[in-house]
């Protein structure tokens, strides 16, 4: 009998193995997807070539051990309506560009950012004054205020937006606003005395030395205006800088992969990160839909002024 039950109990588990190993196995994340389609955006005047492209998409290939493909777009409209329309399933944006899609579709998500040398992972715009013209932000409509064009982001979107929400009421149209046609002409009527006050911006980062250097501070300075002449009267939320963003429904394994290879890219493969990242050397950082409150709030902005929206 005890041989009986243990020939019966070998029958049962050859059973349950057989059928297991007859069913259907569950198809990889990789089969689903076929090709990996990466979406960049080209350098002005570079056509639809990216530098160093071989080696990205070998990088990108090891990755995530399947074909990878880079999609190079003329601009980020085009990239936006791509990703939009799921013709590829990364891509790389501007803060505002990664908003715009966010609030056209709800259907991606960001993975990471890069980070400056100096830990900076952004800009604010700041309303700086000379030698105490506007006291504060309070008497803005009794003084005249240099702004840059409407759709430059560190020197008008984003001072307006950021004002914005913290209720601070402001249109383009504002009769303190003194509107020049470049951020050069907005910073000369600083620098000339033609305006008691400017919108700019600054670098987010906790180097006092590199914020005083760097953004429109720095550029006030080398026009000539002494650094103690100059006074920041207000400092808006902080613009992250752009993610790399994927469509919201990519397998989870897929997001895990992309994410640990660009936090590690810089240490492990410098060479690779300069040509993915060429304006900031700090690395990548991972982010979330959270961090872009600012640029969404830019987005909705702009939608809200333009007929039509």
């Amino acid at each position: 009998m005890p041989a009986i039950k243990a020939a019966s109990k070998a029958l049962a588990i050859t059973l349950i193995l057989g059928s297991a190993s007859s069913a259907p196995a569950r198809a990889d994340w990789r089969d689903d997807i076929g090709t990996f389609r990466v979406g960049i955006v080209a350098e002005p005047g570079a056509g639809n070539t990216v530098p160093g492209l071989a080696l990205l998409t070998d990088a990108y290939t090891k990755a995530l051990g399947m074909k990878v493909e880079f999609v190079v777009a003329r601009d980020y409209a085009a990239l936006i309506e791509a990703q939009a329309n799921a013709k590829v399933d990364y891509a790389i944006y501007s803060a505002v560009a990664y908003a715009t899609v966010s609030e056209r579709c709800g259907c991606v998500e960001p993975l990471v950012a890069p980070v400056d040398s100096d830990g900076a992972t952004g800009i604010r715009g700041v309303l700086l004054t000379r030698d105490g013209k506007l006291p504060d932000l309070a008497t803005i409509a009794t003084h005249k205020i240099a702004i840059a064009p409407a759709d430059d982001v560190g020197g008008s979107l984003l001072p307006i937006a950021g004002l914005r929400e913290q209720g601070v009421t402001i249109t383009e149209d504002s009769s303190f606003l003194v509107h020049a046609d470049s951020v050069e002409a907005a910073e000369t009527m600083l620098v000339e005395g033609k305006a008691d006050a400017l919108f700019g911006w600054t670098p987010a980062s906790a180097d006092r030395a590199q914020v005083d250097a760097a953004g429109t501070a720095g550029r006030l300075e080398a026009a000539g205006i002494p650094r103690n002449e100059l006074r920041t009267i207000w400092t808006s939320g902080l613009l992250r800088y752009g993610p790399h963003a994927v469509r919201s429904n990519l397998d989870p394994e897929a997001k895990r992969r992309l994410t640990v290879f660009l936090t590690n890219l810089k240490a492990m493969s410098p060479d690779v990160y300069d040509l993915l990242e060429a304006r900031h050397a700090g690395g990548f950082t991972a982010v979330a839909a959270g961090d872009y409150e600012m640029a969404v709030a830019i987005v909705r902005m702009v939608a809200r002024a333009t007929p039509g929206q």
